[in-house]
């Protein structure tokens, strides 16, 4: 039985090193550096008049579902809402591409916190958050986390 960190493909390379983490880290900012483009975009979003929506004909549900549908609809065409969702939708795609091949026990947590990090950086990018000096401790341990579970695995 072949263990999780061969290469799928007989005789091919392995992937190096520096491709693997190169692979988790944009997956982490992918993620994380986007999530508060996105929110700051919710948050200001103002929808466009349906008409539709008023009509007294409409049932409570018809309304309802209408009116999300018309959200997602104008949300999407909202450059600075579909731009950080199709980069995080990116990073989906790439880790669905890395986990058929990098052990789990080490993508799952590496990704997770690497968006954690990335999240606090993009906060303090797109909302001109403050990092307090307990966060940038937060982040080390993180990090230290990181390459303790790395070694773990070497």
């Amino acid at each position: 039985m072949a263990s999780s960190t061969e290469n799928p493909i007989p005789d091919a390379p392995s992937p190096s090193i520096f491709r693997w983490i190169l692979g988790f880290l944009l997956v982490g900012m992918a993620w994380g550096l986007t999530t508060p483009f996105i929110r700051r975009a919710a948050i200001h979003f103002q929808p466009s008049p349906r008409p539709s929506l008023e009509n007294p004909s409409n049932s409570w549900l018809k309304k309802k579902i209408l009116k999300g549908f018309f959200t997602v609809i104008d949300l999407l065409r909202s450059p600075a809402y579909a731009l950080p969702l199709l980069i995080n939708l990116t990073g989906s795609v790439w880790f669905f591409l890395l986990i058929g091949q990098a052990e789990l026990s080490l993508m799952v947590p590496i990704t997770n916190s690497l968006a954690f990090s990335f999240t606090v950086l993009g906060e303090w990018w797109a909302e001109g958050k403050i990092i307090s000096r307990d966060t940038w401790i937060g982040m080390a341990f993180v990090l230290a986390g990181i390459a303790l579970c790395v070694q773990s695995k070497a």
